[in-house]
């Protein structure tokens, strides 16, 4: 019985990922390699397979492929940008909050292979999995297929979505914006609460940034924090 239930997964994991490769428009050879990236420990402990075909050592790879194409992207798109602002950078998007983002851009959570009671107590949302699972994904995909498709693939899913609002709460645009401009030494950066509406449960906050007293872009949210962070990414955009 137990056999005959993996087996299903299994056939089932290999449909799914064939269409969603299709669907990313990448190929591949070892599907072995990809259903290594997918298989959570549950899984493995479950089905008593081997100790180690679970998606661990694939995750400690595909985070440092990701560091180094991540770092790359930067470097080309940050020119005038030195070592330790490029670091900050980095970190934003390479962690659990940007990683869960990127996976669901594609729905990479219903590829993950669990054991039943990791399933049933929500396991295939639970950002910490998913996130790990998207890293062991990325080193699959640099095993089988090299870096330069790694580059294609972020270049679909990754980049385009640093740039978005999508990310705004995980990159601290704030901190962005007061190094871009400390680089450019144009100034004094502050911010100011312009406007905050609405009943007390359900407040609205319009906050305007301010380069040496004098407004520059404005931006609003459900928080303080949030409407100066949208604040200081128009105005990052622009400056640029």
């Amino acid at each position: 019985m137990a056999h005959s239930k993996y087996n299903d997964m299994i056939q089932e994991f290999k449909h799914r990922f064939d269409e969603k490769m299709q669907e990313l428009e990448l190929s591949y050879n070892d599907i072995n390699i990809y259903q290594q990236a997918f298989s959570h420990s549950s899984f493995v402990n479950d089905f008593n397979l081997e100790r180690l075909s679970h998606n661990e050592r694939l995750e400690f790879l595909g985070d440092a492929v990701l560091e180094l194409t991540v770092s790359r992207y930067l470097y080309d798109k940050y020119p005038d940008l030195p070592e330790g602002n490029l670091t900050k950078m980095r970190a934003s998007i390479v962690c659990e909050p940007s990683l869960v983002i990127f996976a669901n851009k594609f729905d990479l959570n219903q590829l993950i292979l669990l054991g039943k009671g990791e399933e049933k107590t929500g396991g295939r949302t639970r950002p910490s999995l998913v996130s790990d699972a998207f890293e062991a994904f990325v080193g699959a995909l640099y095993l089988d297929q090299g870096l330069e498709t790694v580059r294609t693939f972020s270049e679909k899913i990754i980049f385009p979505i640093v740039e978005t609002e999508e990310l705004v709460g995980v990159i601290d645009f704030k901190t962005r914006f007061q190094e871009f401009m400390h680089t450019k030494s144009k100034g004094d950066v502050t911010y100011r609460l312009a406007k905050e509406e609405g009943p007390a449960h359900h407040r609205f906050f319009t906050s305007e940034v301010l380069l040496n007293g004098e407004a520059i872009a404005v931006g609003s949210g459900r928080t303080k924090k949030e409407s100066e962070q949208k604040a200081a990414e128009k105005a990052y955009r622009q400056m640029k």
